[in-house]
């Protein structure tokens, strides 16, 4: 039975996942409205600057031409879908390898390998913090970092490292940026490259139930730029 509700649950965010996507904020003036509601006359609650990373929900049910939004942790709204680029409309770069403790992406003179492992709890124990919630004592900090992917219970992989080779050019992904994120899934990792740009996107949607979360990692013309991390529901 548990094994059934852990299918029924991976398959549930895997559709999930389908209509909620990162994209990239698009628009000559440089920056776009962020509105209440999907209606160009709605009140506007913010405004997005070119070139940002949002996450999507899927187009409004009425209006096919608005998306709904996460911007930040406490605003959600609605875009034009013709000021979005999702991100996984560039040129996917394929996995050559992808298993339970590896993912590498190769594609020309680009190769990414995303290594994980399993999380030996007792050595790191003293970097936890804890918090209460409802009542409840939960460790929700881990090197005075957000935990993400455990929904309070103890780690069970994380990430040992994430490289990017360019040609004779390699970024290794800073272990500040993948030190908390816990209970990883290889399964959905991918890679895309924005050509015109030289931008390469790699985005994950990792652990379940109420720990699950995504995540994607920027790197443009060589250099690590930013991590953007969001609960997918």
């Amino acid at each position: 039975m548990k094994t059934k509700k852990i299918f029924l649950l991976t398959a549930f965010l895997s559709v999930q996942l389908s209509f909620a996507q990162f994209a990239k904020i698009v628009d000559k003036d440089g920056y776009v409205n962020l509105r209440e509601s999907a209606n160009a006359k709605s009140k506007i609650i913010g405004k997005i600057k070119s070139d940002e990373i949002v996450y999507g929900f899927g187009a409004d049910e009425t209006n096919k031409n608005w998306m709904n939004i996460y911007y930040d942790d406490k605003t959600t709204g609605y875009i034009s879908t013709s000021k979005l680029k999702l991100i996984e409309s560039y040129e996917a770069i394929l996995p050559a390898t992808k298993d339970e403790n590896k993912v590498v992406f190769k594609s020309g003179n680009i190769k990414i390998d995303v290594i994980s492992e399993k999380f030996n709890y007792k050595e790191n124990k003293k970097f936890f913090s804890s918090s209460n919630y409802n009542g409840q004592k939960i460790e929700d900090r881990y090197k005075n970092q957000q935990i993400w992917g455990t929904d309070g219970t103890v780690p069970q992989t994380h990430y040992k490292s994430i490289t990017v080779q360019i040609g004779d050019k390699k970024v290794q992904i800073p272990n500040k940026e993948i030190e908390n994120l816990f209970n990883v899934s290889n399964q959905f990792t991918a890679c895309y490259f924005d050509r015109k740009n030289d931008t390469i996107y790699l985005t994950m949607l990792n652990s379940d139930g109420a720990g699950a979360y995504v995540a994607l990692f920027k790197i443009v013309k060589g250099v690590y730029k930013e991590r953007i991390l969001k609960i997918p529901f």
